[in-house]
């Protein structure tokens, strides 16, 4: 069988490495490759999927282009608008969202999860932006601080956080660096865009996570350990958004805990060797 990591660029992806550990450890002879694909090269990428197909995996730009080329959606990826997950199962497409739940796991995993009326920060409004609420909705978490560049897409986060029960609040990326006051962060931008930050990170802080995995650790992330705080890094999201789409792929029984102790040596090593 087959599966793959979809996306445009795709070089820097980890999930070859942690899905083929996977495979290895289950006893299964099946390939995982990175292929490059733009939005307007994903319909007929899809299209060709067969029965040699297990699933794909989606990371930008591609989780909201995928949703109108699949045969079904669970309701949390439509919530989102966005699945990072394709399983091919009797000829039929389904698309889910396992960001969101790793997302969750990864703070629990950390000792990180948010208590009773915390109030988290998000940095950027993008799909990652929106797994990220939808996740600190299953933590419990009813009122964040979104800051970004984009009226409108901190007006669409707005509209998601209703619908699960969040209160968002906007705030333009000019005033970001008031977030980093917040008990929990979660950065969703990409590489380089919340450098500035760091030195903004001068007073007590709780904790970040930033989904970025490379390079790591980024200087946001670096300066928040220094000064005592703690960091969940985009490898361990990685780790646990994978799981569940190895069990969703294979149909294992296997637990995600199980999953992630197996393909985190496989990830670290992949970043070492970078």
């Amino acid at each position: 069988m087959r599966a793959a990591v979809l996306g445009s660029p795709i070089a820097h992806s980890l999930s070859p490495d942690l899905h083929r550990a996977a495979y290895r450890w289950l006893g299964l002879d099946w390939t995982y490759d990175a292929i490059e694909c733009t939005q307007e090269q994903l319909p007929d990428l899809v299209r060709a999927l067969d029965d040699t197909w297990a699933g794909l995996s989606l990371t930008m730009p591609l989780k909201a282009a995928v949703l109108p080329l699949l045969d079904d959606v669970t309701a949390g990826a439509r919530l989102v608008g966005a699945a990072n997950t394709v399983v091919r199962r009797d000829g039929r497409l389904l698309g889910s969202n396992t960001d969101v739940p790793g997302i969750a796991a990864a703070l629990r995993e950390h000792g990180s999860a948010p208590g009773p009326g915390t109030v988290a920060a998000v940095l950027g409004a993008g799909a990652t932006a929106r797994s990220a609420l939808a996740g600190l909705a299953e933590l419990g978490v009813v009122e964040v601080d979104v800051y970004a560049r984009d009226p409108l897409a901190r007006a669409e986060l707005g509209e998601l956080g209703a619908a699960i029960g969040i209160a968002v609040t906007g705030f333009d990326w000019t005033a970001a660096a008031e977030g980093l006051r917040r008990p929990l962060v979660v950065s969703t931008v990409p590489a380089g865009i919340a450098d500035h930050l760091v030195l903004a990170a001068d007073g007590p802080v709780g904790t970040l996570f930033d989904v970025l995995y490379a390079p790591w650790p980024t200087p946001l992330a670096a300066r928040w350990a220094g000064r005592g705080g703690r960091v969940v890094g985009g490898l361990d999201l990685l780790l646990h958004q994978a799981a569940l789409q190895v069990q969703a792929m294979t149909g294992t029984a296997e637990s995600v805990e199980s999953l992630v102790q197996v393909m985190r040596p496989a990830g670290v090593a992949a970043l070492g060797a970078r």
